[in-house]
């Protein structure tokens, strides 16, 4: 049966005092603030629990906004509490009924006060006496395994075991606070009945390496507020076999991320099988000594000795560089658009080049491309200083009325917004094959699954319009035809 922790607490009462502004003119009255005596030491809130502040008022013109401010650093930074209601039980008194943030950061240190909003560029405010105010909002408030729900687990000597929250599962049934990001976490160590448990300094987060024997468990860290939030209990054993593990990184780290990657090694070569993680997730087929890594993260590889397991942890990280591209892979252009589209990087000395229908377009080499026709593009990014690094962005840009039907146009018009010869998407396919024959005879296109991108080149008109012929063989047939082009 998993067991629970409680503590102990002394109740106290929390008390304001008065920071008041007095406005310039001599007939103005005095603005004040005067809270009462909180009916509460600490918020352990939920998400059916409400709070009152209540306090006298003088000076405020009607229709002034009062609100509750919390802050753990002196309200440099302030999160204002949700308002839930306001009433006035006297004059010249008003009780403002909120609750927290549902996703508010716990602490012992929090700072409460009332303050105006809304009035002048001047905020009249109350502070708070104490500045060690428990405020927590239990997210998570029912219990939830890690090891995988396994009571034990052993470790080689000199070594040590990573023990893990279990993400949400439904066999086994595991209602895991992972899922709410900002929760934190302490990690003890269980010293029997009569000796308290021992914190782990430090361990805050959803893992704790183990390098002790013991009994060890996890608890959602609310602070004084009591809490339901709490793992089961892992006695961790040591073997005599086997040795401590560490993972090396064949191009260094950072290192310089690219499709081939670094090569991961764990330096033990006496284990039985190797298990690779990735941020805490098993990597499926990654049962090998080595593995391949293209992508910053942290990476764990647990060793079995036979009787015994090691664990080994490198936080991986890139000197690569961020690209974006603002285009869909898919675009279609109106008659008479400009599209522009923009690249955003963090490389450093970036080289930008544009391609059009697989050739470089002349002289477009920075971050953003005005784009008038339709073909085939691409961006592609190249870092040529540290870590020497290209992505590729390709993108295909269409026109808004596409060749759904089933004709084949006979006349091609060089300007506007589709300077190519486009024939019906039935035919643009594997297995239809396209070829197009000047009047001279000379064959200018030959391409299977042509994509509407002819002329890729100069036409030379001279003194009349020139007349090309096409050949589309498909599955059901063979199409011929010619082609007039006017510019």
């Amino acid at each position: 049966m998993i067991q629970k922790t409680t503590f102990n607490f002394t109740c106290f009462f929390l008390f304001f005092s008065i920071f008041f502004g007095t406005e310039t003119s001599s007939y103005a009255q005095t603005k004040t603030i005067n809270p009462q005596v909180l009916a509460f030491d600490r918020i352990c809130a939920d998400n059916t629990t409400q709070y009152n502040a209540t306090f006298t008022y003088s000076g405020f013109p009607a229709g002034t906004v009062f609100v509750v401010e919390l802050s753990t650093n002196n309200f440099t930074t302030i999160v204002t509490a949700n308002t839930i209601d306001v009433s006035d039980p006297a004059v010249n008194q008003k009780t403002i009924r909120f609750n927290v943030p549902s996703d508010l950061p716990g602490s012992d240190t929090y700072s409460l006060r009332v303050s105006t909003t809304g009035f002048s560029s001047a905020k009249f405010v109350s502070f708070g006496l104490k500045t060690s105010f428990p405020i927590y909002y239990k997210a998570h408030d029912k219990q939830y395994t890690i090891n995988n729900f396994n009571g034990t687990a052993t470790f080689c000597a000199g070594g040590s075991i990573l023990l893990t929250i279990d993400p949400d599962t439904t066999t086994p049934p595991n209602d895991s606070p992972l899922k709410y990001p900002f929760l934190t976490y302490n990690w003890y160590k269980d010293n029997g009945v009569s000796t308290p448990p021992t914190l782990m300094a430090g361990a805050t987060g959803p893992s704790y390496k183990v390098t002790a024997v013991g009994v060890y468990y996890v608890e959602t860290n609310y602070g004084t507020c009591t809490s339901e939030s709490y793992s089961n209990r892992v006695t961790v054993s040591s073997s005599g076999a086997g040795s401590a593990v560490t993972i090396d990184s064949s191009l260094g780290n950072p290192f310089c991320s690219s499709a081939d990657g670094t090569i991961l090694t764990a330096t033990s070569t006496s284990g039985n099988s190797y298990v690779w993680k990735k941020d805490n997730v098993v990597i499926n087929g990654a049962t090998t000594r080595s593995i391949k890594a293209t992508d910053p993260g942290i990476y764990t590889v647990d060793v079995d000795f036979g009787g015994c397991t090691a664990s080994g942890t490198i936080d991986l990280k890139s000197n690569g560089f961020n690209a974006s591209i603002d285009v869909a892979d898919v675009y279609k252009l109106k008659d008479g658009e400009i599209l522009d589209v923009n690249i955003i990087t963090d490389a450093i000395n970036p080289k930008i080049e544009w391609f059009l229908n697989g050739n470089v377009i002349q002289g477009a080499t920075g971050t953003n491309y005005k784009v008038a026709t339709i073909g085939n593009y691409k961006a592609v990014i190249s870092q040529s200083l540290g870590c020497v690094v290209t992505k590729e962005f390709p993108f295909k840009i269409t026109s808004e009325i596409e060749a759904v039907t089933g004709v084949i146009p006979n006349i091609l018009k060089l300007s506007g917004i589709n300077p190519y010869w486009n024939i019906p998407d039935i035919y643009k396919n594997d297995t239809t094959k396209v070829i197009i024959i000047s009047s001279n005879g000379d064959k200018v296109l030959d391409v299977v699954n042509y994509q509407g991108d002819w002329p890729q080149t100069a036409i030379d008109f001279k003194n009349v319009n020139p007349v090309y012929y096409y050949v589309i063989q498909s599955d059901t047939g063979e199409k011929k035809g010619s082609i007039t082009v006017i510019k």
